[in-house]
């Protein structure tokens, strides 16, 4: 979808953004809030903070559209988008199917799979009888991950059948399936997506067994490269890759694209954000800076997607 533009602060109303919430990103997800509430200020946009522990549904009266800051479950996954839809209050990012997918990462890549895009080597455990067989598929190593949360909770390499089970439990303390992919031997890649435009990509480099939770959010040794040194042919073919991966899901308005590159150039698509970080560490503010864009022209450029789908809306009424 291409951008839909808005000049005048004005015409965006009283915007509610929103943070908090209950899942287990919520601190990542008050460090994003903030920092776009203070984005919006600047610009001149009538923005609030609205935590969404506890619900939503109360605090949302006279409010004309949301900025949706919430990461995990409750926040990203099609629940806050469906409250916001049965009160008639436009939305930034992608809608119910797309926020909902996205969040699950295991129907994640089976869509992906069947659209044709390329994923690791995976498995699915359940219950602690189907560690058994992970050894054979997807093999050691592997990356152990719950299927449901993101910034890399729960996450664990596994390098021996040993580790399998502790793994495995650690995992699904989340409560949902635990997915085992096949170790990707490779750099790791970022793309991000806003209105219709693939960001300059973004190479991640850490020392860290992989890129957990402290190298994302924590750590001051993380690299992140960008211009990634990719030829311009290569940038550009993943960068196709990672729009089309963002439009089989169902994503619209802005979003991230994570992917690592096997050692025969193939890009394996890890999974599909719809709400990214906005931290000071957070990628996808990075990759438009890259593009010559600061902070608050992101925040504003993301509110405007709520009006994206305004205006599909009236299109396809209208039609």
């Amino acid at each position: 979808m291409s951008r839909y533009e808005i000049h005048n602060a004005a015409d965006f109303g009283k915007v509610a953004v929103l943070l908090g919430g209950d899942s287990a990103e919520r601190e990542i997800s008050l460090l994003s809030g903030t920092a776009v509430h203070k984005a919006l200020l600047a610009s001149g946009v009538d923005a609030h903070l609205v935590d969404a522990r506890g619900g939503l549904a109360d605090k949302l009266a006279g409010f004309d559209r949301a900025w949706i800051a919430l990461h995990g479950r409750g926040g990203e996954d099609g629940v806050t988008q469906g409250l916001l839809e049965s009160l008639a209050i436009p939305y930034t990012g992608s809608g119910v199917l797309g926020s909902a997918l996205c969040m699950d990462k295991l129907r994640t890549k089976q869509v992906l799979q069947a659209a044709g895009i390329a994923t690791p080597v995976y498995a699915v455990a359940r219950h602690r009888a189907d560690c058994d067989a992970l050894a054979q598929v997807p093999g050691l190593p592997m990356m152990m991950k719950p299927s449901l949360e993101g910034s890399s909770i729960g996450m664990s390499r596994v390098d021996s059948v040993e580790q399998i089970v502790p793994a495995f439990e650690k995992a699904a303390e989340s409560g949902c399936d635990v997915l085992a992919e096949a170790w990707v031997h490779g750099p790791e890649f970022t793309a991000g997506v806003l209105q219709g435009e693939v960001l300059p990509l973004i190479r991640i480099e850490t020392d860290a067994v992989f890129y957990d939770y402290e190298a994302k959010y924590l750590s001051d040794t993380t690299r992140y490269v960008c211009p990634c040194g990719l030829s311009a042919d290569d940038e550009h073919r993943y960068q196709a890759m990672a729009a089309e991966a963002f439009a089989a899901v169902g994503c619209s308005g802005w979003g991230r694209v994570d992917f690592m590159v096997d050692a025969d150039g193939c890009a394996l698509v890890l999974e599909v954000n719809t709400s990214p970080g906005m931290t000071s560490h957070s990628l996808v503010p990075m990759a438009a800076k890259q593009a010559g864009m600061d902070f608050p022209t992101l925040a504003w450029r993301v509110l405007e997607t709520s009006f994206d789908r305004e205006s599909a809306e009236e299109s396809k009424h209208g039609s």
